[in-house]
């Protein structure tokens, strides 16, 4: 079974941080997804780069988060806003 530190562009680090929040395996990353979890992380008092957003991304697509901030930024931006106009952030 693949684990959280196996995805492209995480380790065990991101995994040891992302445990501390509920998200334990590959299958509650992806139930969750990318942003959901970036929001854990905030909400559990860690402080999360944009580019740890980025990574969560491409780990679930199997891609580099240099690629999905050159490509994806702008809408993740305003996802976010939109988390942070409901008051989840």
């Amino acid at each position: 079974m693949k684990r959280i530190r196996d995805l492209r562009g995480l380790g065990e680090k991101s995994e040891k941080m992302l445990a501390k929040v509920g998200v334990h395996s590959v299958a509650d990353l992806q139930a969750m997804g990318a942003i959901q979890a970036f929001i854990k992380l905030k909400q559990g008092g860690y402080h999360p780069s944009l580019n740890f957003l980025y990574a969560l991304v491409g780990a679930l697509e199997d891609r580099s988060w240099l690629d999905i901030a050159q490509h994806e930024k702008g809408a993740l931006l305003m996802a976010m806003e939109g988390y942070q106009e409901l008051g989840k952030l």
